[in-house]
């Protein structure tokens, strides 16, 4: 019951943080300090990504890469922000499912322990309890033959007496 309701309200935060990835995009965009540092960081980003491309496809990396309109950078960096953002959310969601999932195998496993040393605490008091009675059975049976009561607590021979005469046929 618990595991689908932390899945669901998983999925709940990562539906609820796309609008605010795009109200963060929006705002981004007002502030003065905040806009310049974004275009920067725009602007970093477009020099890199056009040099892995360039890199990829086998083209000169050593050429003077244009830089992006304040408009577009503006608009890149709001959108990087929104997805790391949701990309952030997502992340930190999967962490506590997995923690989660840890602790619940973590405690799982200490159920296993418990009841396999319960077992084993009573397959030793077993053991104890019929090495108690075989001890009880031999005194009965020296008992028995110290005081000539043989016929009636012999159990092992009549076993074998009625075993022999079983096996020997009657006309």
């Amino acid at each position: 019951m618990v595991l689908p309701l932390v899945k669901l309200g998983t999925l709940a935060l990562k539906t609820m943080c796309k609008p605010i990835a795009n109200r963060l995009k929006k705002e981004a965009g007002k502030h003065p300090k905040f806009r310049q540092f974004i275009i920067s960081i725009a602007q970093a980003n477009h020099r890199l990504s056009t040099n892995l491309q360039r890199r990829i496809y086998g083209h000169k990396t050593d050429v003077e890469i244009r830089p992006l309109n304040e408009e577009k950078a503006v608009q890149a960096a709001s959108d990087l922000i929104g997805e790391l953002f949701v990309f952030s959310v997502g992340g930190v969601a999967l962490i506590f499912e997995v923690q989660r999932s840890a602790r619940s195998e973590a405690r799982k496993e200490e159920l296993r322990k418990m009841e396999l040393e319960a077992l084993k605490e009573k397959e030793e008091e077993l053991t104890r309890e019929i090495q108690f009675l075989k001890k009880k059975l031999d005194e009965i049976e020296n008992l028995a033959n110290s005081r000539g009561l043989t016929g009636v607590f012999n159990f092992r021979g009549n076993r074998k007496t009625e075993s022999a005469t079983s096996a020997t046929p009657t006309n």
